[in-house]
């Protein structure tokens, strides 16, 4: 399966899925959408990598919009990095709420969104967390995450 979207200089960027499981990230000629001018094969794993660079920015920039009017409140992603003391734990686990006041409103994996996780959400190295709070508070959170 082939999925694609045209670049404004007419290049055509895509991901192509292929039936035994492998995935590859592709890039076409302007002159010719057909022709791959670069492929580069993925794992699951920098697939789903990619997907959470690509689609948690967005995510976060529409929850800033959102209370932009809400001084000192502010949107960031928060990594679980594979080594995190929280890597295959539950979310209520890192008491990330009660230990900094920040609300986890969803949880990037994979190019998936998941909302509103519970506390029994496991999370995963790779997951980006979006979490809500006030910026000193987020940094707290950040450095929870990272080292317990």
């Amino acid at each position: 399966m082939r999925k694609e979207i045209e670049l404004r200089d007419g290049r055509r960027i895509g991901v192509i899925s292929h039936r035994d499981g492998r995935t590859a990230l592709i890039l076409s000629r302007a002159d010719d959408p057909d022709a791959c001018v670069a492929e580069l094969p993925l794992t699951n794993e920098e697939a789903g990598a990619l997907a959470n660079l690509l689609g948690a920015p967005q995510l976060v920039n529409q929850l800033n919009d959102e209370h932009k009017d809400l001084p000192g409140i502010t949107t960031r992603r928060l990594p679980v990095k594979s080594h995190s003391p929280y890597d295959g734990r539950p979310l209520g686990d890192s008491a990330l709420r009660t230990r900094t006041q920040v609300s986890v409103v969803a949880v990037m994996r994979a190019g998936q969104v998941h909302p509103s996780p519970t506390p029994d959400f496991v999370l995963a190295g790779g997951d980006v967390l979006i979490a809500v709070g006030l910026n000193e508070k987020l940094d707290q959170a950040a450095d929870v995450l990272a080292r317990g």
